[in-house]
């Protein structure tokens, strides 16, 4: 199969996952309203194209929290990476580096922060869930410090893990369990299983001691260790015990933005968790410029869900964006091939990207603003 775009690393991963692996990466919350108005909502965006203009130079570096990047890429914190391939967030992180692109690894990885530390070119992010025992807040913190990670991402819009009908129609368990219903399936996708079978344990690999039950929902597994209770005051503590960048992800309110600011937060992360939470709430990029006017500069403002193409990183950036953050297109690279696959969905955003600033009459990320779309 001749790969032209991320759709089509998204049906390679169908045919070389489980079914209820694929439905993990690729479902969302309940009707996945929102799901879907995170990629259809950058169509209501349109492009201004200028011709005539010199373009043989273009550049789509970007600098985000003082951390230069080749592509104005990072890749989310996607949890439990190597279910879909051996040590994925290894392998993850290393195609990010290649390129250039930015890698933000989860709290819920098969793979802990000192394994990134060992194949990272450059410092990466590290993604967090203030959990109910702070004590284990504070020395995932304290690892991520000493593994010069650059900045501590906190994630704030999972109070409760949201119902994602598919996976709960697909009875998804941690490690994935066979039953009469889905034996069929997992019997043709025999690549998967020998990867699964000789590949390393896959846990929450920073969260589960030893000697603990691994086999989980995870639902269940959320609504049991992550905090309802968590407030601003929270936010400061991490800050405190941090003491360096710090991001929100799952910001889409002004009044939220403008609050994590007056908090000392550096950068939000407009997002709702790839539809994945609460359905029925705006989009990613219709939230954008609430976001970018409600923060006036004062702290720096990237994209999270439903980027697919190129055009819509310009799009994000043109509406206020510094980045884009990706994790479905990553993911379904890294289902269809490893880090060849992750490396191929970067390419195909970068030369999208590339395509895209030459036919705007636009020579860099950098200079384009609102008068770029209409």
């Amino acid at each position: 199969m001749n790969i032209a775009n991320i759709a089509d690393l998204r049906q390679l991963a169908w045919q070389r996952l489980p079914r209820v692996l694929f439905d993990y990466i690729d479902g969302g919350a309940q009707d996945e309203v929102t799901l879907r108005a995170n990629q259809q909502d950058f169509n209501k965006f349109t492009l201004v194209q200028h011709v005539l203009r010199d373009v043989s130079k273009r550049d789509q570096s970007v600098t985000v929290l003082g951390q230069k990047y080749d592509l104005p890429l990072i890749l989310s914190p996607t949890g439990m990476t190597g279910l879909f391939w051996p040590n994925g967030a290894l392998e993850a992180a290393r195609a990010a580096s290649d390129a250039g692109a930015g890698f933000c690894l989860s709290s819920m990885s098969t793979s802990t922060v000192e394994d990134i530390k060992k194949v990272a070119k450059q410092p990466t992010w590290f993604q967090l869930y203030v959990m109910r025992d702070r004590g284990m807040s504070r020395e995932l913190i304290e690892r991520a410090k000493a593994a010069g990670c650059s900045a501590l991402v906190l994630t704030v819009d999972l109070a409760l893990q949201g119902q994602r009908d598919r996976d709960v129609h697909n009875g998804l368990t941690i490690p994935p369990t066979l039953r009469i219903s889905n034996l069929p399936n997992f019997a043709t996708r025999p690549g998967w299983i020998w990867r699964y079978l000789t590949g390393p344990k896959v846990v929450p690999a920073s969260l589960v001691k030893p000697g603990q039950n691994t086999l989980f929902t995870i639902a269940g597994y959320v609504n049991s260790q992550f905090d309802q209770s968590v407030t601003w005051k929270d936010i400061e503590w991490a800050k405190s015990i941090w003491g360096g960048s710090i991001a929100l992800k799952g910001i889409l309110d002004p009044e939220d933005a403008k609050a994590a600011v007056d908090h000392g937060v550096d950068a939000l992360i407009v997002s709702n968790h790839g539809g994945r939470q609460l359905d029925g709430v705006r989009s990613a990029i219709s939230a954008l410029p609430y976001v970018v006017d409600a923060v006036a500069g004062r702290a720096e403002v990237l994209l999270d869900g439903g980027v697919r193409r190129g055009t819509d990183v310009l799009k994000a950036v043109a509406l206020g964006a510094k980045a884009c953050m990706i994790g479905r297109p990553y993911m379904y690279g890294l289902a269809a091939n490893g880090r060849a696959g992750v490396t191929k969905a970067l390419d195909l955003l970068r030369n999208e990207i590339d395509l895209a600033l030459a036919l705007t009459g636009s020579t860099s990320l950098a200079a384009l603003d609102r008068s770029a779309i209409l």
